[in-house]
């Protein structure tokens, strides 16, 4: 029987944001630093015995957060439309991963995004 081996990778940045129509604090401007963990799965290694190098991953997921880092989010497509909710944020990390990522031998499984230390939104597709 073939396992499935899951390989994650962490990383983080920096960033403001409104939430439009909230009925509280976060109606305000205010920042956090958010910490985004991705998941790759796959059930073949390369001939290495690499499922999919750490280094792309991480790679492909500084690179996204690398447009947001030290940003004001809204100001940000597709923020200046949709609210910058940490559950938008996790999906819009998934989407753009999974265009660099899947390649039909892996794929992007999940997107943790922590918006603090307590507080978290996992976000995966079927």
């Amino acid at each position: 029987m073939a396992g499935t081996y899951t390989l994650r990778v962490r990383t983080e940045f920096a960033a403001a944001h409104v939430l439009r129509d909230y009925p509280g604090a976060c109606a305000r401007l205010h920042g956090h630093n958010w910490k985004v963990e991705v998941e790759v799965v796959t059930r073949e290694l390369d001939e290495l015995g690499i499922g999919l190098d750490f280094k792309t991953i991480k790679q492909a997921t500084n690179e996204v957060a690398d447009r947001l880092d030290h940003r004001y989010l809204n100001e940000l497509e597709p923020f200046d439309r949709i609210n910058p909710t940490a559950e938008n944020l996790a999906a819009h990390f998934y989407q753009e991963l999974a265009q660099r990522l899947n390649d039909g031998r892996v794929r992007v499984a999940s997107v943790t995004l922590w918006e603090t230390d307590r507080a978290c939104v996992r976000y995966t597709e079927d």
